[in-house]
Order: C-alpha cells, then sequence, then structure tokens
C-alpha cells in the first residue's frame, strides 16, 4: 500500500508552527517497519506497592484495605500457557515491526465513505476536483456498496439514507449514469426510503450548497450567536469541542446561503408525493411545524423566529452590519483555531466546513490559511492499488498518540523491558507530544496549568482527558532514563486530569462539565452527539491512571470510583461511550475499579464478571455489535472478535478469574476459552482479522474500524494472562 501521508512540519507550514513543538515531527510518515528485537523477555519486577486506602465515599466493605496488596494473577501454565505464550510471541513481534522510525504507531482509523462522498463535494464546490481524485474516490465508493445498493456506517450494519444519498451523488459526479445497475438500484432504495428530505440535516446542506435543497428548509444557526457569553443558553462553550469547531463555520455557510449548481439535478432521488413532508419532519426542517408541545415547539417557533430575522439581516442597514461583524468574529474564531498541519481540531467535519466557509467570506485558494487546510487533507489521504485501479479513501482522523500508548502498554504487559530501546523511542516522541498551550478547555477551568495530550498528530487546541490518562499509564512502563524529561510530565499530566474532573465526579473526553442538553434539543441536531459529558470509559482511565500513580486514597480518584459504582447497569455491565459498547465499558472499569482498591469478590466486580461470563459466544470469544446502541437485544451480542475478546479477558483478569477448563477445574474456564479463541483466530503474521468496527465516534451514527485494536488489546490480554507483566 502507497501512504501519501507526509512529514507534519512539511515546508509551507513553518509559520503556524511554534518550533520547538513541531521539530519533534521532522520523522518520516512513511509506514517503514523497525527492526524487532530478537525476543520479547520478561523485565525485572517492579517492587510491590501497597494498596490504596478505602475511598471515602465507597462502602469500606467493597474496598481493599490499605495494609493489603491486591492479588497478583498468577502466570498461566500447562498446555494452555505454552498455547498462550507461542500466541503473544507471534503478536508482540508483529507489533514491534509496525513502530514508526521516529518511535509512534499509527494504524488506519477506517469509518465510512460520507468521508470520500464530502471530500468530492468539497472540490466540486471549490473547483478543484481532478480527473484522477475523482476516479479513484469512485472506485473505492462503489467498493463499499452492498448488493442492494445501499451504503452502511459500519461494517455489516444496516443501511443508512444519508450515507447512501451522499455516496450517490458522489458518484454522480464521478460520471456514474443515473441508468447504471448499481446506481438504479441505490436510487430505488433512496425513493423507498423518504430521498432527500428523510436525510439528516448535514446531507440536507451539502445538497444545498449544489441547488438541491432549499435553505429556506433548513434549521438556522446565526452567526450572532459567537457573541453570547458563557453563562447564556446555547452559547458555542455549551457544545462539545467537536461540535462548535462544526457549528461555527456552519452559521457562516448557511447564513450566506451559496448555491453553485451541479451538471446534473437528482429527480431520480426525490420521493413520491406526499413522503416529502413526512421525512423533512424527522430530520427538523423549518416548515414542518411539526410538534405543537414542549421543548420541540419552542424550538421549532425559535427556527422560525430566526427564519425571519435571516430574511432581514441582510436588508437593513444596521443589522447587515451587525452581521458583517459577527461573521467577521466567527472567521478570526476559526482562524485561531487552525493547527500547524492545516486541520481544525484533527477531524474531518471542522476542517471542511472551515474551508468552505473562508472561502465565502474570500480567502482564496492561494491564501496561506486554505492552502495550509487543503494541503493537509493530503495527509489523511490514503491511495491504494486494487484490481480495478488504483482508489483513494480519507480518514475521518488519525490517532498516533493513542495507538502509540496503546502499543506501549501491551508491549510493556508482553514483557518487554523498560529500557528496551522500542519503549525508548516511543516515550520520546510521547514526551515531545505533550501540549503546554492554552485551549477551549480552559474556558472552565480558566486557572489550570496545562498538561494534557492530544489524539492526533496536530491538535494542540484540544487535549483529551482518554489520551493524557493512557500517557500516564504508558510512560510509567518505561526506564526512568528513557528520557529526563519523564517525571515533570507525568506530574503536570495528573494536575491536568485532577482539574479536568466534572463537578459529577466523572471525567468527559474534552472538557470538564460539558452538560448541558439544551442544545440536543436544537432542530439542527439531528446527527451525533454534541455534549461532551462524563463516560464510564473515560472516567475508568482516570482513575486506572491516577490510582497507578499512587493516588488511589485522593479525593478525585474517590469521588471517580463513586461515579463508576453509579453508574453500572441493573445487570452488570457499563455503558461504553468511546468504544463497543457494554464489552468496551466493562472491560475499562472493572480494572480500574481493582486498581482503585475495589476488592474483587464485592457485588460491582461479581455482577461484571457474571455479566461478562453470560455473554461469552459459544466459540469462547466475545463480541458486540454496533446496533447495541439502538436495541439493548445487541447489547454483550455480535460475532467474536479479537479486540473485543481482549477487553473482555482484561477484565475477567483483573478480576482475579483464572478458573480453568474441563475436568481438573472446578469452574467454566471462560478466560481460557477466551484465550484459545485468540489462539485459534491468530494470523500467520501475528495479527487478526478483525472487519468489524469496535471504535465509536457518535453513538448510533458514527463508528470506528481503530486497525490496531485488534492487535494491541489482545497483546495486553495475553501478556496479563501468561504473568509477564512488571
Amino acid at each position: 500500500m502507497t501512504d501519501t501521508r507526509t512529514d507534519t512540519a512539511a515546508a509551507g507550514q513553518a509559520e503556524t508552527a511554534p518550533a520547538a513543538t513541531r521539530a519533534r515531527k521532522a520523522a518520516s510518515g512513511a509506514r517503514k517497519a523497525a527492526s524487532p528485537a530478537a525476543e520479547v523477555t520478561p523485565p525485572a519486577a517492579d517492587a510491590a506497592e501497597a494498596a490504596p486506602a478505602a475511598p471515602a465515599d465507597v462502602a469500606p466493605a467493597d474496598v481493599a484495605p490499605a495494609e493489603v496488596a491486591p492479588a497478583e494473577v498468577a502466570p498461566a501454565v500447562g498446555e494452555a500457557g505454552e498455547v498462550a505464550r507461542a500466541t503473544l510471541d507471534r503478536a508482540a513481534r508483529h507489533l514491534l515491526r509496525l513502530q514508526q522510525p521516529g518511535g509512534w504507531w499509527q494504524g488506519e482509523l477506517e469509518t465510512n465513505v460520507t468521508m470520500d462522498a464530502e471530500d468530492l463535494l468539497l472540490r466540486e464546490f471549490l473547483g478543484i476536483r481532478t480527473e484522477d481524485e475523482t476516479a479513484a474516490a469512485a472506485r473505492w465508493i462503489r467498493s463499499r456498496q452492498r448488493a442492494d445498493g445501499t451504503w452502511a456506517n459500519f461494517y455489516e450494519g444496516d443501511a443508512d439514507l444519508s450515507t447512501t444519498v451522499e455516496a450517490y451523488v458522489a458518484l454522480r459526479l464521478a460520471g456514474d449514469s443515473p441508468d447504471a445497475a448499481h446506481m438504479a438500484r441505490a436510487a430505488g432504495w433512496i425513493r423507498a426510503a423518504g430521498g432527500i428530505p428523510a436525510t439528516r440535516v448535514f446531507t440536507r446542506i451539502w445538497l444545498a450548497l449544489f441547488g438541491e435543497w432549499s435553505w429556506d428548509d433548513l434549521p438556522v444557526m446565526p452567526p450572532e450567536m459567537i457573541y453570547l457569553p458563557g453563562w447564556f443558553p446555547l452559547n458555542v462553550r455549551d457544545w462539545a469541542c467537536w461540535a462548535r469547531q462544526t457549528i461555527v463555520p456552519l452559521t457562516i455557510v448557511c447564513s450566506l446561503r451559496p448555491v453553485r449548481p451541479l451538471p446534473f439535478g437528482l429527480p431520480e432521488l426525490r420521493p413520491a408525493s406526499g413522503a416529502a413532508s413526512t421525512g423533512a419532519a424527522s430530520t427538523g426542517a423549518a416548515s414542518t411545524g411539526a410538534a405543537s408541545t414542549g421543548w420541540p415547539a419552542f424550538f421549532g417557533g425559535l427556527d422560525r423566529v430566526l427564519h425571519v430575522y435571516q430574511r432581514r439581516a441582510v436588508r437593513t442597514g444596521p443589522m447587515r452590519a451587525a452581521r458583517t461583524a459577527a461573521l467577521r468574529r466567527c472567521a478570526d474564531w476559526i482562524i485561531a483555531r487552525q493547527e500547524a498541519d492545516g486541520c481544525w481540531g484533527g477531524i474531518q467535519p471542522p476542517w471542511v466546513y472551515s474551508l468552505i466557509a473562508l472561502h465565502l467570506l474570500g480567502y482564496g485558494l492561494e491564501h496561506p490559511v486554505i492552502r495550509r487546510g487543503l494541503a493537509g487533507l493530503d495527509r489523511f489521504t490514503i491511495w491504494e492499488d486494487s484490481p480495478g485501479g488504483r482508489t483513494r479513501r480519507l480518514e475521518a482522523c488519525q490517532s498516533p498518540v493513542w495507538d502509540t500508548v496503546l502499543a506501549m502498554i501491551a508491549l510493556a504487559d508482553a514483557g518487554l523491558p523498560a529500557g528496551h530501546p522500542a519503549q525508548a523511542a516511543a516515550a520520546r516522541w510521547v514526551l515531545d507530544e505533550e501540549i503546554r498551550g492554552p485551549g477551549d478547555w480552559q474556558a472552565r477551568r480558566p486557572g489550570l496549568s496545562p498538561g494534557g495530550w492530544a489524539f492526533e498528530f496536530d491538535n494542540d487546541g484540544y487535549p483529551d482527558i482518554d489520551d493524557t490518562a493512557e500517557v500516564l499509564l504508558a510512560l510509567r512502563r518505561v526506564a526512568p532514563s528513557a528520557d529526563p524529561r519523564s517525571a515533570a510530565a507525568v506530574r503536570r499530566g495528573i494536575d491536568w486530569l485532577t482539574g479536568m474532573q466534572s463537578r459529577d465526579g466523572g471525567w468527559g473526553a474534552f472538557d470538564a462539565d460539558n452538560t448541558r442538553k439544551l442544545v440536543t434539543r436544537l432542530p439542527f441536531c439531528d446527527f451525533g452527539e454534541v455534549i461532551d459529558p462524563p463516560s464510564a470509559d473515560v472516567t475508568a482511565h482516570t482513575v486506572e491512571a491516577l490510582a497507578a500513580e499512587g493516588l488511589a486514597g485522593s479525593t478525585a480518584v474517590r469521588r471517580g470510583v463513586t461515579w463508576l459504582l453509579r453508574a453500572q447497569e441493573s445487570d452488570g455491565s457499563w455503558f461504553g461511550r468511546w468504544g463497543a459498547n457494554y464489552v468496551y465499558g466493562t472491560g475499562a472499569v472493572v480494572p480500574a475499579l481493582i486498581a482503585a482498591g475495589v476488592l474483587p469478590g464485592k457485588p460491582p466486580i461479581r455482577r461484571a464478571v457474571g455479566w461478562l461470563r453470560q455473554h461469552q459466544n459459544p466459540d469462547g470469544g466475545w463480541g458486540e455489535d454496533l446496533r447495541s446502541y439502538d436495541d439493548p437485544a445487541w447489547a454483550g451480542r455480535g460475532e467474536s472478535t479479537a479486540s473485543q475478546t481482549a477487553w473482555a479477558l482484561l477484565a475477567l483478569l483483573a478480576a482475579g478469574e483464572r478458573e480453568p477448563a474441563g475436568p481438573a477445574g472446578t469452574g467454566t474456564g471462560c478466560v481460557e476459552r477466551g484465550i484459545r479463541w485468540l489462539a485459534d483466530h491468530q494470523r500467520p503474521d501475528g495479527s487478526w482479522d478483525e472487519p468489524q468496527y469496535t471504535g465509536t465516534g457518535f453513538p448510533g451514527d458514527f463508528y470506528i474500524n481503530y486497525h490496531l485494536y485488534r492487535l494491541v488489546f489482545p497483546v495486553s490480554a495475553l501478556g496479563r494472562y501468561l504473568g509477564r507483566a512488571g
């Protein structure tokens, strides 16, 4: 595979990249194999540490006394141990080979074809779409179409109307005839599902840009909202970081209402008479008036008022001046948040809308901001040869920091020595990625000093709590001599994590106390999460990281443990916000509670163990279909995958579950059966096949296949099963 992603310190970006921060990223982004270690050997055992004091607000009976060390997992022996050992050694060697020369790991972040369709639509709107790019992207989009003509948002998922419409329009741009069999099947399904009027707001905005939907039939978000103070409802700080970076440029786009017609119409996507109003009402079009009571009625009325304001704001002098000033303020807000590599937030949605918004305000294609933004997209683009010709696809985001620290933890679990060159190189790279500058998170924590890490190569305005927690867990597994900066960076990370705790005791992903639900009721918000409240998985990772640093008895951890215990579902599981789903949440929370001192025999842990046992598949693995976010019947149910099997094993091992299978044992042997599943399904190269998506962007709407999940989590589970971790 040829990967066009380039160095983050490329020429032309230097003017916005602080040299001390960006010079660290000068190593090539090409995927070259690092030299693997000759063998993975167990590190010297660390000195035993006493268990933490019991949290004050958790029942003392549920927590280990401070003077009693938690039980260690006994190393596996016998045939099962030998099988696990061979499986682990192959996997760990493969993981080592994937390390980049600069010290990091990066797996593909696979999503759905809306990324590729919208990239073509962006280029069409800007007038820069090329034949080669279009043909290659179209090959990729066609390759993901299903037999019924539709496209889904995840592997073997249900057909998605908006995704199918966007893919269809992109293929029309590529020259596919509406009479072609694959296009006719798609159009027929789209019409039967309600057609364009039934698509989500964001899809209809794309179509409005090209005259295929009326701007009058879209909800209004006025740019003047940029002036709302933080205490006022619906101000930009009320939105999650990814949403506010998307909404601000869209206020510009939807105010200016551009139309650049396509070279074709889309009459074949219009439903039969009567279907349009039904679809529009379900997705918040301004003209519906669907609800007559409660918040829907209030916001429907507000939207009608805003439509009147929108029409008058461009006609009268004073209002026109206010609108012009608001547009300028929004542009300044957007430009201030562009990252050194040209992106916004390291993710596709705010990136493409920011480019369109600034272009509409007169920023030409050669303006440095636009030029950097377009060039940055190239690093997110994967070109690949296929039997039908070259394909081109776009990653919605990239996850090098996340992938790297998970790989570091996995290799330490596998027994890689703390001073191994691979770990030292990774630690140096991770320390270079620390964010010491300001960000939007300071709006609610103005007195807190920076000290976190982001998910991506470049997202310095938005460090996140989940990555920072995993960074701390990774750095403590590396020899202190690897980099003298480590101790101070860890201290800053601890302080930042502690300071980012929300009032209720949990942790969100990017902001503290981002919990105002009023924005979720806007007609605009019919797709994805738009706020960032605390979640079980992020809270668990943070509790685990702080406990590992000897802070299990701290007030922050005690409050976090209480939050987790209260968040447990009645069946014993935990909801997974950023991974699929209850298996991920439970796999994160159980190790965290054990690390914080909750005894393995106590009811919360036993209920979780029972849930995992009940949901083990007959083949010995675990899996959970993403439809569990919409249908509780799918909770903990799905085809076994390597990553989800590993998450379940990590929880069970943390809880001390090591009952052997077979006549010699008295238990179910669920751990050994899970280990056997990993061994039986391993590829010859040491990895696992996993076409299933097990990562979550927005529950119910947007999902991710992290290509390294299938490797790093099984390595951790196998290493802990064998007792190799020091």
